[in-house]
Parts: C-alpha cells; sequence; structure tokens
C-alpha cells in the first residue's frame, strides 16, 4: 500500500499550507481532491497505528498513548483530520449533490477504519498495559490516559470476536442512517417555498420582512414575495402576519418535514436509529444507551436528569400555564369569545401580547442591531472582559463570500487564534446556528503552543439592496451563544488535542455559551453598540429598560419547551426494549407532562431532531437546561463584583475557557465559583422564585 509522499499528485491537501497561519487554502481545493485525500490519509493513520503497535519497546504512555499526539508536528500523519475537517465542515456548510454522494461512499469506510483502530487487540494490550503500569503523571496526562483506555473499551476492545463483528455492523448502520437522516432534513426544509403574488396576503408583515421575501423571490427568478423555513424567513412571518391561513401553511410544512411518502422520510429512518444505539448500548454491558452515555456526563445517571426535570416542571409549570392563558384571553379578546387557539396562533399573539405590556418587539430594535455593529459589540465585550483583539484578514481565504475571517490576539499582543464568522442562509446550508473547528490547540513536543482555527455559523437576516443585514434581539443573543463556544475553543491551552477547547463532556459545553447569552439585555453592554443604522443615535434608555422588563416574558413556557425536547431525548434512549411503536403517537406520549397545548396529530418534531438522531446530544439533550442552571449561578458571580469585571472573567477564563477536558468539569466550575452550583439564581433570574 505504500505510496511515497512524492509520487502524489498536486492535490493541496498534501501540501504545508503556505497561507497566513497555515489556514485552510479553500482557494485551492476541489471537489477531486476530497476522496484521493481521505484514502491516503487513511493509509498514513494505518502506518501509523502499525508503527505504535508494532513497536518492540515495552508499552509506555509517551510511546503508546502520546505517540500520535508527539508526531502531530510533522503534519504526514494528521493528513485524515486535516482533510476531514474540511470535509464535514463543508457538509454543513456550503454542500451540494457531489458532496452528499461523496459523504455516503466514504461514510462506512471511514467507519471501518475507526473500527480497526479500536477493535485492533494489539493497539489495545498495549494501552490496557499502560493504564496498569505507568510512569508518574501529570493530572492532564491521567485524563489523556482514562481517555485513551476508556475510548478503547467503550468501542468494544473487550468484546469477543462475535461481539466485536457485531459492533462493526451496528455502528456502520448507524453511520448511513445518521447521514441519511442529515440529508433528508435538509432536502425538505430547502424544498419548501411560500411564494405569494397578492399584496393583501403581506398583511402585518413589516416593510423590511417584505423587501426580503421580494429579494427571495428575485432569486428564484419569481415574482413577488417568497418565504421559506429558514429562521429569518419564517420566524417574522409567524409573528406578524395576519393572514391565518399562510400560518398554518408555514406551521404544517415545518412540523410535518421529513413524515411524508416520499424518499426523504425519515419515520423509520429514526426507529432504526433508536435500536441500533439501543442494541449498541447492551452490546457492551448496559441496559439502555442512556445508562452508556451518562458515564461520560456530569449528571452521572439517568435519574439525576429527570430529577433536574421534575423540578424544572414542578417550578416553571404554573407560570407556563398562567402565560397560556394570558395569550388565549387577548387572542379571545380581539376574536371573540369562541375564538380556539390553534399552534400557529402562539407566536402572532405572544408578540400582541408583548407589545400590549411592554410596547417592544423586535422589529423595533431591529435598527439598533445592524450586523457589522453587533459584530463590533460582541467583538468590543470579549476585548473589555478579556483583553483580545479581533482584526479581520482579507488575506486568509473563504469558502464562501458570505464567511468573515480575523486574526485574534491576546492582551499581551501575541497571536491567539483564527476566528471564521458565516453569518447568513443560503442553498446548501443546514438551518440553526453552531461552532465548529478547522484547527484544534495543541502543544508540541518542542513546546510550540499551535492555535486553534474555529469558527461559527449562523443562519442571521441578510442584508437587501435598501438595507444592511438588520437583527433581531434573539439572533444578537443567537450570536452570543456561538461567540462564547468560540471563546472556549479560542482560549484552549492544553498539551493534548483531544482534551483541548471544546472537548469536554456533553452536559458541560454549553456553559460557555449560555453564560455569554446574558449580556444580551445588559444596559451596559447595550449602550456599546446599538446605534440606529441610518440616524446614529443610540438605542433609547426607555427602550433598554423595556427589554429588561420583558426578559422574562413567556419564560416559563421556554423552558418547558426544552424540557419537552430533553424528555423525548430520554424517552427514545432509555429503553431496553425493542422500538417499534408509532413514532408521532409515542413523541406525544413521551412529552406529555411538560406540552401544554393540544397535539395535532400529524406532526412530528423527532423526524427532523437533528440533535439526538444525527448529532451528538442522543441521551443528552438535558446539557441545555442543566449547563443553564451552571451559566445562571456562574453569572451571579458577574452580576455581583460587575459584569465587566476583569479579575472575575480572568478566572472564568484561567478555571474553565483555557482547560478545556484536562480535569473533571465540576473540579473546574468549583474553582471558579467556590462551590457546587444550586437551580436558585437561574428561578431568581426567571423571576419564578424571590
Amino acid at each position: 500500500m505504500n505510496n511515497p509522499r512524492g509520487n502524489l499528485s498536486s492535490n493541496p491537501f498534501f501540501e504545508v499550507y503556505d497561507t497566513p497561519h497555515a489556514t485552510i487554502p479553500f482557494d485551492r481545493i476541489k471537489f477531486e481532491h476530497y476522496e484521493e485525500a481521505f484514502m491516503e490519509g487513511i493509509r498514513r493513520s494505518e502506518e501509523l497505528i502499525e508503527k505504535i503497535i508494532n513497536n518492540p519497546a515495552k508499552p509506555t504512555f509517551d510511546n503508546t498513548i502520546i505517540y500520535k499526539d508527539e508526531e502531530h508536528d510533522n503534519d504526514y500523519y494528521e493528513l485524515l483530520d486535516r482533510v476531514s475537517s474540511v470535509f464535514y465542515n463543508m457538509m454543513s456548510a456550503e454542500t451540494n449533490d457531489d458532496m452528499e454522494q461523496l459523504a455516503q461512499k466514504l461514510q462506512p469506510i471511514l467507519t471501518k477504519h475507526s473500527n480497526d483502530i479500536s477493535l485492533n487487540k494489539k493497539f489495545f494490550e498495549r494501552v490496557k498495559a499502560v493504564h496498569r503500569h505507568h510512569r508518574r503523571l501529570t493530572s492532564e496526562e491521567k485524563m489523556l490516559l482514562e481517555k485513551s483506555y476508556q475510548g478503547f473499551v467503550r468501542s468494544g476492545a473487550l468484546l469477543d470476536e462475535d461481539g466485536k463483528n457485531k459492533l462493526r455492523s451496528l455502528t456502520e448502520e448507524l453511520g448511513m442512517l445518521s447521514l441519511k437522516f442529515s440529508q433528508n432534513v435538509l432536502k425538505e426544509r430547502k424544498a419548501f417555498v411560500l411564494h405569494l403574488t397578492d399584496v393583501k396576503e403581506l398583511d402585518g408583515l413589516p416593510e423590511n420582512i417584505r423587501v426580503t421575501a421580494a429579494e427571495a423571490a428575485r432569486e428564484r427568478n419569481l415574482q413577488g414575495w417568497v418565504f421559506t423555513l429558514d429562521a429569518p424567513s419564517m420566524g417574522p412571518f409567524m409573528q406578524h402576519s395576519t393572514q391565518r391561513h399562510l400560518r398554518e401553511k408555514i406551521f404544517m410544512a415545518y412540523n410535518t418535514l421529513c413524515t411524508h411518502d416520499n424518499d426523504t422520510n425519515n419515520v423509520e429512518v429514526c426507529r432504526r436509529i433508536v435500536n441500533l444505539r439501543m442494541e449498541l448500548a447492551q452490546l457492551l454491558g448496559y441496559r439502555t444507551y442512556a445508562d452508556f452515555v451518562m458515564k461520560k456526563r456530569m449528571a452521572g445517571k439517568v435519574k439525576n436528569v429527570y430529577k433536574l426535570f421534575d423540578d424544572l416542571i414542578e417550578a416553571y409549570k404554573p407560570a407556563a400555564v398562567k402565560e397560556r392563558e394570558d395569550v388565549t384571553a387577548l387572542a379571545q379578546k380581539l376574536n371573540g369569545p369562541d375564538f380556539k387557539m390553534r399552534p400557529w396562533d402562539m407566536a402572532f399573539y405572544s408578540h400582541k401580547l408583548q407589545m400590549e405590556r411592554f410596547n417592544i418587539d423586535s422589529e423595533m430594535l431591529r435598527p439598533y442591531f445592524e450586523l457589522s455593529k453587533v459584530i463590533r459589540g460582541v467583538f468590543g465585550l470579549a476585548g473589555t472582559l478579556y483583553g483580545i483583539s479581533f482584526v479581520e484578514n482579507p488575506e486568509i481565504q473563504v469558502y464562501h463570500p458570505d464567511v468573515k475571517a480575523y486574526d485574534v490576539f491576546d492582551r499581551d499582543g501575541s497571536f491567539l487564534a483564527v476566528f471564521y464568522a458565516d453569518f447568513h442562509p443560503r442553498k446548501g446550508k443546514q438551518g440553526g446556528a453552531w461552532m465548529t473547528n478547522f484547527k484544534e490547540q495543541w502543544i508540541d513536543r518542542k513546546g510550540v503552543n499551535h492555535r486553534p482555527h474555529v469558527s461559527v455559523v449562523m443562519n442571521f437576516t441578510k442584508p437587501t439592496d435598501e438595507t444592511p443585514a438588520l437583527l433581531t434581539l434573539d439572533e444578537v443573543t443567537t450570536f452570543l451563544h456561538e461567540f462564547g463556544h468560540a471563546l472556549h475553543g479560542m482560549f484552549a491551552d492544553s498539551r493534548f488535542e483531544s482534551l483541548s477547547g471544546t472537548n469536554v463532556w456533553w452536559d458541560f459545553v454549553e456553559l460557555p455559551s449560555q453564560f455569554m447569552e446574558n449580556f444580551a439585555i445588559e444596559e451596559d453592554f447595550l449602550k456599546t453598540f446599538a446605534f440606529h443604522y441610518q440616524s446614529g443615535e443610540p438605542l433609547p434608555t426607555t427602550l433598554i429598560r423595556r427589554i429588561v422588563k420583558s426578559r422574562n416574558f413567556m419564560v416559563a413556557s421556554a423552558c418547558l419547551r426544552q424540557v419537552s425536547f430533553g424528555l423525548l431525548d430520554m424517552a427514545y434512549y432509555h429503553r431496553s426494549a425493542t422500538f417499534d411503536d408509532n413514532l408521532i403517537e409515542f413523541e406525544k406520549k413521551a412529552w406529555k407532562k411538560a406540552v401544554l397545548s393540544k397535539q395535532l396529530p400529524n406532526t412530528c418534531m423527532t423526524v427532523q431532531f437533528s440533535h439526538i438522531m444525527a448529532g451528538g446530544y442522543a441521551a443528552g439533550y438535558y446539557s441545555y437546561k442543566w449547563a443553564e442552571v451552571l451559566e445562571a449561578d456562574a453569572f451571579s458571580v458577574f452580576k455581583k463584583n460587575g459584569i465587566f469585571n476583569r479579575e472575575t472573567a480572568q478566572s472564568f477564563r484561567d478555571n474553565i475557557l483555557s482547560k478545556g477536558g484536562t480535569e473533571h468539569p465540576m473540579t473546574l466550575y468549583k474553582r471558579f465559583r467556590g462551590g457546587e452550583p444550586t437551580i436558585k439564581a437561574l428561578l431568581k433570574r426567571n423571576g419564578i422564585k424571590r
């Protein structure tokens, strides 16, 4: 299988990147480069494993556990990581039919390669020997050793040959189905278009929403206006449109995605994914997949997750019931006592209630949240807290004109990271928002600290011919959320890549992101960037005060919504019997105690619930609420000491953001906070308890 480096074709993945900070040369990468680089990357990875397992020397931490890391400053062996990071990030942010087909071809090959490593008996015997007998290790080295050993065990290394063959079969099928799930959701979401040609059907919609919809129509060579299921299009339509039948149409399109009798139906895909994960867990000696997952989570046990849900339902449900009654009362006041609320009415009438109570909504705030100013505000916040700065670097190649790239510098002027920001929806882009890496941080054997290349990807309101991109407060909050993840990645300061940055337990990873959301309604922060895009006038203090007063509007309903998703997730994965139920009916029973509205018979969340079917949140969606308890408790320290207090921020950076997964997350948290978190700060912030 030898393929000397000199014989390889001119493929940028095979070369040392001659770019600023060795960033990815997107302008040189062609579709045909991917497969070649993947196959050569697999060959080199196999070569490295052979070197490790055939080493005649006694297994040690240095020649077995960190050998790959010690070789990491040699780009030869990191080829598979290099091409994978680009390919799979593009699969989410800039995909096309060719990429999708290649992903299907590569999936079983990559799964087999992963299994060949984790089920390699000779490799595991060396790791096991080191796990039993090793030199004195630092705390970070101990974490890496334990992660390495448990990684083998949790991947089936202790199974007999029949068990290993079964595991291969399960993981290969699971990989293919997860990919199919994501592809189906993207296809269905992008296929829906609400095309309007009668101006009367735009009644209630603000002018900027109409302009955006007109441009969406022109992009498709259509007359009139186009609305899609992308958040910047669908959200304002549901909130402002007076056309109830059109709200229903969009609502039903969104909530019946991947349920139709066609080749993008995900019902059977989901059923099989749930069963595969159950079989996988039981093969590894666990009763349920949730039990398997909890071994590497702060929650520890499934019962602790359900206790969190029960505590939240008990605390928030009475307030959520009252919220819904208030919205219904307003709807009946406006339409008569016989008016029956339907799911597509909730956003519309809750918006009216918000206006009645606080005289504030997202459209009133948009002119003050022009994207370039929001960017400066968010960067400025990081500067105030941590002393870092961002400088746009046009020399760094990007994969789409929407993307901006920045050099990030630390307080002392040293280079900290590369930061990419991708803001707007487009055809080949998944919905939602996320943070990712093109390169992780690590420190090589020479002591060189290799800094990370971090990216945030979002789907914000696009600019039009008439106006720049004007965001809603929710979009500003989303930016802060993903930027919190980015800070976690950019501040990484670990020796080992696999423990660096956001490589932490899944119910800890949302702490830095949800923590940053708190600043979205802080007056002192808003005053730094919220200026009218035309007049330059600052966001009026009266509006800021209304934002603060309205922060808990419908907060209990929002909490129960998140809890309902967590209940659904656990219902699928905390089961020990084969799942053959009616998926739609099962969903409605699973989250019933956290859902207040009447469930429509044909709607289904599961079939588009990417977090738990194709993402990393299977048996872990509770993490958002778990982390919310942590971040509310953490932010209370900032509220006490001052939200811009640098000493507090430095402690948060030193004890949380820079440590990655080098220590147990509760150890890190207590080092910052001085004790374990409680739910009290969250209940107080949400106005549930004083």
